[in-house]
């Protein structure tokens, strides 16, 4: 049958020569402490301790999933080109009857509404440098549609995402002329 270990053991295991040092001398301050406390400041160091314990494997969770997106992305993209942050699966679909359209960036989209594709058609074809044009579409989705930040993660007017999009404006709409 398997030994039970206990939880000094698990903290204790694979410590170094200094941390086994310093551990046993914290541990035996606490042991010499413990003898001195009520149940209520003993309740309260076990409590704190559940929480230490827990923070540890959360940081341990945290560290591995790290390394497992790291080593998933290496291996997306081994033998392959990594894509520019402004082409990051960017495009954008109109419904049917026109009445709205989606926006989709990676496996997420924010919609429009005519109306406001109409805006943005003109803003991205409006005089202007490229910093500008990029300018003012960065303020109207400041002013007008902030939800497009939590989809798409977008700095400034300086984002090469925002560049993306105003070239997609522009390749897919065109200002009608009167």
């Amino acid at each position: 049958m398997a030994k039970k270990t206990t939880s000094t053991e698990k903290i204790k295991a694979g410590k170094g020569s200094k941390k086994d040092s310093e551990w046993e001398s914290l541990a035996k301050e606490l042991r010499g402490l413990i003898p001195q406390l009520d149940s209520g400041g003993l309740a309260f160091l076990v409590e704190q301790a559940r929480v230490h314990l827990y923070n540890m494997q959360v940081e341990e969770l945290n560290k591995a999933a790290v390394a497992a997106n790291t080593a998933s992305a290496k291996a997306a993209t081994h033998g392959r080109r990594t894509p520019k942050p402004g082409g990051e699966n960017l495009r954008i679909d109109g419904t049917e009857s026109g009445s709205s359209y989606y926006l989709h960036y990676r496996n997420d989209n924010v919609m429009f509404s005519r109306d406001e594709m109409v805006r943005l058609v003109k803003i991205a074809n409006a005089p202007g440098t490229d910093l500008e044009i990029r300018e003012r579409l960065y303020n109207w989705f400041d002013r007008e549609r902030k939800d497009i930040f939590a989809l798409i993660p977008i700095a400034d007017k300086f984002d090469d995402r925002l560049k993306a999009i105003v070239a997609l404006i522009k390749k897919n709409f065109k200002i009608r002329e009167k």
